[in-house]
């Protein structure tokens, strides 16, 4: 049964930093692409963040760009979102996400309909 577990969220004012943690488990993480996604009240969900099973290609929304950094511990099973510079509009409930088959090479995914996973989602808040 896979499960990733999300943690790290909270409150912070802008500016600040926050660092999101996803533990996976029940699936061979070194080989599952992964990704954050985020939704915010009457907004769709969206890509913040992807990163390939191997050769640690990343992929960044230009809404965060500079200011966000997705990376993975195989040894740990986990993947990370490290937040700076946050602003309101990061505002939003955030998700961790994984495909549910095995992915080769350097390819990141950036659509929610090709991952098979969701976390249960931990809420970011920026005040200003």
């Amino acid at each position: 049964q896979v499960r990733l577990v999300e943690s790290g969220g909270g409150l912070v004012q802008a500016g600040g930093s926050l660092r999101l943690s996803c533990a996976a488990s029940g699936l061979t993480f070194s080989r599952n692409a992964m990704g954050w996604f985020r939704q915010a009240p009457g907004k769709e969900r969206e890509v913040v963040a992807a990163i390939s099973a191997s050769d640690g290609n990343t992929y960044n929304a230009d809404s965060v760009k500079g200011r966000f950094t997705i990376s993975r511990d195989s040894a740990a099973n986990t993947v990370y979102l490290q937040m700076n510079s946050l602003k309101p509009e990061d505002t939003a409930v955030y998700y961790c996400a994984a495909r549910g088959t095995i992915s080769y090479g350097g390819r990141y995914y950036l659509s929610s309909y090709e991952y098979e996973y969701w976390g249960q989602g931990t809420q970011v808040t920026v005040s200003s």
